[in-house]
Protein backbone atom coordinates (compact mmCIF):
# COMPACT_ATOMS: atom_id res chain seq x y z
CA UNK A 1 0.00 0.00 0.00
CA UNK A 2 1.75 3.54 -1.23
CA UNK A 3 1.22 6.02 1.19
CA UNK A 4 0.89 9.92 0.21
CA UNK A 5 4.15 12.11 1.30
CA UNK A 6 1.24 14.99 2.17
CA UNK A 7 0.38 12.54 5.53
CA UNK A 8 3.96 11.85 5.85
CA UNK A 9 4.52 13.38 9.64
CA UNK A 10 0.97 11.68 10.81
CA UNK A 11 1.98 7.98 9.78
CA UNK A 12 5.36 8.00 10.39
CA UNK A 13 4.94 9.51 13.36
CA UNK A 14 2.35 6.91 14.57
CA UNK A 15 4.57 4.10 13.48
CA UNK A 16 7.37 5.93 15.70
CA UNK A 17 5.13 5.59 18.57
CA UNK A 18 4.03 2.19 17.64
CA UNK A 19 7.76 0.61 17.52
CA UNK A 20 8.14 2.08 21.02
CA UNK A 21 5.03 0.47 22.39
CA UNK A 22 5.62 -2.60 20.46
CA UNK A 23 8.83 -2.93 22.60
CA UNK A 24 7.21 -2.24 25.80
CA UNK A 25 4.48 -4.77 24.94
CA UNK A 26 7.37 -7.19 24.33
CA UNK A 27 8.67 -6.62 27.70
CA UNK A 28 5.43 -7.83 29.07
CA UNK A 29 5.51 -11.29 26.77
CA UNK A 30 9.19 -11.70 28.14
CA UNK A 31 7.66 -11.43 31.38
CA UNK A 32 4.92 -13.99 31.00
CA UNK A 33 2.19 -12.01 30.20
CA UNK A 34 1.89 -13.77 26.92
CA UNK A 35 -1.43 -12.81 25.55
CA UNK A 36 -1.53 -9.50 27.12
CA UNK A 37 1.69 -8.40 25.60
CA UNK A 38 0.45 -10.24 22.27
CA UNK A 39 -3.04 -8.53 22.31
CA UNK A 40 -1.96 -5.20 23.28
CA UNK A 41 0.99 -5.78 19.92
CA UNK A 42 -1.72 -6.62 17.57
CA UNK A 43 -3.82 -3.39 18.66
CA UNK A 44 -1.35 -1.58 18.44
CA UNK A 45 -0.54 -1.84 14.73
CA UNK A 46 -3.97 -2.25 13.21
CA UNK A 47 -4.15 0.89 15.16
CA UNK A 48 -1.43 2.34 13.37
CA UNK A 49 -2.97 0.64 9.79
CA UNK A 50 -6.25 1.83 10.61
CA UNK A 51 -4.35 5.20 10.35
CA UNK A 52 -2.39 5.02 7.53
CA UNK A 53 -5.20 3.83 5.61
CA UNK A 54 -6.35 8.06 6.08
CA UNK A 55 -3.34 8.54 3.71
CA UNK A 56 -3.23 5.40 1.05
CA UNK A 57 -3.07 6.32 -2.61
CA UNK A 58 -4.13 3.40 -4.33
CA UNK A 59 -3.25 3.02 -8.32
CA UNK A 60 -5.98 4.36 -10.49
CA UNK A 61 -6.72 4.39 -14.33
CA UNK A 62 -6.86 7.62 -15.25
CA UNK A 63 -9.73 8.44 -17.69
CA UNK A 64 -8.55 8.49 -21.34
CA UNK A 65 -10.71 10.32 -23.09
CA UNK A 66 -8.96 13.82 -23.91
CA UNK A 67 -12.36 15.59 -23.68
CA UNK A 68 -12.64 14.36 -20.01
CA UNK A 69 -13.34 16.35 -16.54
CA UNK A 70 -12.23 13.84 -14.45
CA UNK A 71 -13.10 13.63 -10.19
CA UNK A 72 -10.58 15.42 -8.07
CA UNK A 73 -11.89 13.28 -4.88
CA UNK A 74 -13.28 10.02 -3.95
CA UNK A 75 -17.07 10.46 -2.53
CA UNK A 76 -20.43 10.96 -2.93
CA UNK A 77 -22.07 13.56 -5.06
CA UNK A 78 -24.01 15.65 -2.97
CA UNK A 79 -24.70 18.65 -4.78
CA UNK A 80 -24.82 19.88 -8.42
CA UNK A 81 -26.24 23.15 -9.33
CA UNK A 82 -25.07 26.52 -10.56
CA UNK A 83 -23.81 29.02 -8.17
CA UNK A 84 -23.31 32.75 -8.18
CA UNK A 85 -22.13 33.34 -4.98
CA UNK A 86 -19.38 31.29 -5.30
CA UNK A 87 -16.58 33.69 -3.56
CA UNK A 88 -13.97 32.86 -6.25
CA UNK A 89 -12.34 36.43 -7.52
CA UNK A 90 -10.77 35.08 -10.41
CA UNK A 91 -14.80 33.97 -11.71
CA UNK A 92 -16.34 36.94 -9.95
CA UNK A 93 -20.00 37.86 -11.34
CA UNK A 94 -19.69 34.54 -13.57
CA UNK A 95 -22.11 31.89 -12.26
CA UNK A 96 -20.36 28.69 -12.31
CA UNK A 97 -21.38 24.58 -12.23
CA UNK A 98 -20.55 23.44 -8.87
CA UNK A 99 -20.13 19.85 -8.20
CA UNK A 100 -19.83 18.98 -4.19
CA UNK A 101 -18.05 15.92 -3.43
CA UNK A 102 -18.47 14.54 0.39
CA UNK A 103 -15.24 12.63 1.33
CA UNK A 104 -15.96 10.21 4.74
CA UNK A 105 -13.32 9.09 7.00
CA UNK A 106 -13.25 6.19 4.96
CA UNK A 107 -12.56 7.46 1.63
CA UNK A 108 -9.10 8.10 0.09
CA UNK A 109 -8.24 11.61 1.19
CA UNK A 110 -5.82 12.93 -1.83
CA UNK A 111 -6.84 15.38 -4.31
CA UNK A 112 -6.02 15.24 -8.29
CA UNK A 113 -6.48 17.77 -11.21
CA UNK A 114 -9.59 17.20 -13.19
CA UNK A 115 -7.76 18.21 -16.24
CA UNK A 116 -5.19 19.89 -17.45
CA UNK A 117 -4.90 23.03 -15.84
CA UNK A 118 -2.27 26.56 -15.53
CA UNK A 119 -3.17 27.79 -11.88
CA UNK A 120 -3.41 31.39 -11.57
CA UNK A 121 -5.21 32.01 -8.53
CA UNK A 122 -5.10 30.44 -5.01
CA UNK A 123 -6.68 31.85 -1.65
CA UNK A 124 -7.18 30.00 1.69
CA UNK A 125 -9.73 31.30 4.04
CA UNK A 126 -10.23 30.88 7.64
CA UNK A 127 -13.23 29.14 8.98
CA UNK A 128 -15.32 27.28 10.74
CA UNK A 129 -15.32 23.50 10.97
CA UNK A 130 -19.03 22.41 10.62
CA UNK A 131 -19.53 19.11 8.94
CA UNK A 132 -19.32 18.14 5.60
CA UNK A 133 -22.66 17.44 4.68
CA UNK A 134 -24.03 20.66 6.27
CA UNK A 135 -25.45 22.67 3.40
CA UNK A 136 -23.57 25.82 5.20
CA UNK A 137 -20.03 24.55 4.76
CA UNK A 138 -19.12 25.78 1.48
CA UNK A 139 -19.54 29.37 3.11
CA UNK A 140 -18.37 29.09 6.10
CA UNK A 141 -15.79 26.17 6.56
CA UNK A 142 -12.42 26.80 6.34
CA UNK A 143 -11.17 26.28 2.95
CA UNK A 144 -8.55 26.75 0.10
CA UNK A 145 -9.35 27.31 -3.83
CA UNK A 146 -7.35 27.04 -6.88
CA UNK A 147 -8.36 28.34 -9.91
CA UNK A 148 -7.13 28.80 -13.84
CA UNK A 149 -7.05 27.56 -17.49
CA UNK A 150 -8.33 24.17 -17.82
CA UNK A 151 -8.04 22.20 -21.03
CA UNK A 152 -10.13 19.71 -22.59
CA UNK A 153 -11.12 18.21 -25.52
CA UNK A 154 -9.29 20.77 -27.59
CA UNK A 155 -11.08 23.96 -25.77
CA UNK A 156 -9.40 26.11 -22.93
CA UNK A 157 -12.12 27.19 -20.15
CA UNK A 158 -11.66 28.32 -16.80
CA UNK A 159 -12.04 26.02 -14.11
CA UNK A 160 -11.63 25.80 -10.26
CA UNK A 161 -11.40 23.20 -7.08
CA UNK A 162 -12.09 24.53 -3.83
CA UNK A 163 -10.93 21.94 -0.77
CA UNK A 164 -13.17 22.38 2.18
CA UNK A 165 -12.49 20.92 5.61
CA UNK A 166 -14.83 19.42 7.84
CA UNK A 167 -15.81 18.56 11.24
CA UNK A 168 -12.55 16.01 11.42
CA UNK A 169 -10.23 17.49 8.83
CA UNK A 170 -8.57 20.18 9.64
CA UNK A 171 -5.76 20.51 7.71
CA UNK A 172 -5.64 20.86 3.82
CA UNK A 173 -2.60 19.90 1.46
CA UNK A 174 -2.22 22.46 -1.32
CA UNK A 175 0.94 22.61 -3.20
CA UNK A 176 0.14 24.11 -6.78
CA UNK A 177 0.98 27.72 -6.57
CA UNK A 178 0.16 30.08 -9.16
CA UNK A 179 2.03 29.69 -12.22
CA UNK A 180 1.77 26.08 -11.55
CA UNK A 181 0.60 23.81 -14.17
CA UNK A 182 -1.28 20.22 -13.70
CA UNK A 183 -1.91 17.37 -15.76
CA UNK A 184 -5.04 15.74 -15.40
CA UNK A 185 -5.44 13.27 -12.85
CA UNK A 186 -2.08 14.59 -11.02
CA UNK A 187 -2.10 14.20 -7.37
CA UNK A 188 -1.74 18.11 -6.18
CA UNK A 189 -2.48 17.84 -2.61
CA UNK A 190 -5.30 16.56 0.70
CA UNK A 191 -7.46 17.04 2.70
CA UNK A 192 -6.67 15.22 6.18
CA UNK A 193 -9.57 12.77 7.12
CA UNK A 194 -12.89 13.80 6.13
CA UNK A 195 -13.76 16.66 4.08
CA UNK A 196 -15.48 17.68 1.15
CA UNK A 197 -13.95 18.98 -2.59
CA UNK A 198 -15.53 20.85 -4.87
CA UNK A 199 -15.34 21.51 -8.78
CA UNK A 200 -16.36 24.13 -10.75
CA UNK A 201 -16.48 25.68 -14.46
CA UNK A 202 -18.48 28.05 -16.23
CA UNK A 203 -22.51 26.59 -16.63
CA UNK A 204 -22.32 27.83 -20.32
CA UNK A 205 -18.86 26.30 -21.02
CA UNK A 206 -20.27 23.29 -22.81
CA UNK A 207 -18.97 20.87 -20.30
CA UNK A 208 -21.72 17.83 -19.63
CA UNK A 209 -22.21 17.02 -16.20
CA UNK A 210 -21.63 13.22 -16.44
CA UNK A 211 -22.76 12.09 -12.37
CA UNK A 212 -25.32 12.68 -10.57
CA UNK A 213 -26.59 13.19 -6.73
CA UNK A 214 -26.05 10.39 -4.47
CA UNK A 215 -22.93 8.62 -7.19
CA UNK A 216 -19.98 7.10 -6.11
CA UNK A 217 -16.79 8.50 -7.49
CA UNK A 218 -12.86 8.02 -7.70
CA UNK A 219 -10.47 10.55 -7.75
CA UNK A 220 -9.18 10.34 -11.34
CA UNK A 221 -11.32 7.18 -12.46
CA UNK A 222 -14.61 8.24 -12.89
CA UNK A 223 -15.84 10.74 -15.40
CA UNK A 224 -17.27 13.89 -13.91
CA UNK A 225 -17.80 15.41 -17.23
CA UNK A 226 -17.40 16.20 -20.79
CA UNK A 227 -16.35 18.96 -23.77
CA UNK A 228 -18.85 18.55 -25.92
Amino acid sequence: MKLTKHGQREWLGAAGIALCLSLVWAGLINCGFVVLGYSLLGFTWLLWMAIAAFFRVPVRQIVADPAALVSPADGVVRDIEVVKDHGIEQFAGQPLMRVGIFLSVFDVHVNRAPCDMEVQYRKYKEGRFLDARDTRCSKENESLVIAGTGSAGGKKFPVAIRQVSGAIARRIVCVPEPGSSLKKGEIYGMIKFGSRTELYFPSESGIKVCVQIGDTVRSGSTLMGRVE
